[in-house]
């Protein structure tokens, strides 16, 4: 039967990532409101957690099952989806905030949601296009 973890280790796990988790959305807050330029990266996170960046990438898997880049992938797929609604800006416009060049922001988008952003913006607008003609014809 294998040792149990104390309850201890445990509790650090969870704060670990609960740190990481918050510190990818300030730095995302950054990114957006402009106070920010570059993209971090998962090292970038480790430092300001004062651990090592395997450290960080084990504690992420072992808590939740799924990689760190996972939660920052994710994380940057919503705020891309969410300003790619924004009919004012165009998806390069929408990739330099993200700090993309528009050619690795369409890679980037169509790896996660397998549609480009000009595609997923189209199918948006269709089906709201739609579901405002159905409200307006009931």
């Amino acid at each position: 039967m294998p040792t149990p973890i104390p309850k201890k280790i445990l509790a650090r796990q969870h704060e670990i990532t609960a740190d990481f988790l918050h510190l990818i959305d300030l730095h995302l807050a950054d990114i957006v409101a402009g106070r920010a330029t570059e993209m971090l990266e998962i090292r970038d996170f480790a430092d300001q957690l004062h651990i090592h960046p395997t450290h960080l990438s084990n504690t992420i898997k072992l808590t939740t099952g799924h990689s760190p880049c996972y939660f920052f992938e994710a994380r940057i797929m919503d705020l891309a989806r969410e300003q790619l609604l924004n009919p004012a800006r165009s998806v390069a416009d929408v990739a330099a905030g993200l700090t993309f060049d528009p050619s690795n922001f369409t890679k980037f988008f169509k790896r996660f949601a397998g549609v480009t952003p000009k595609q997923y913006r189209e199918q948006v607008w269709e089906a709201q296009r739609l579901a405002k003609s159905e409200t307006v014809t009931i």
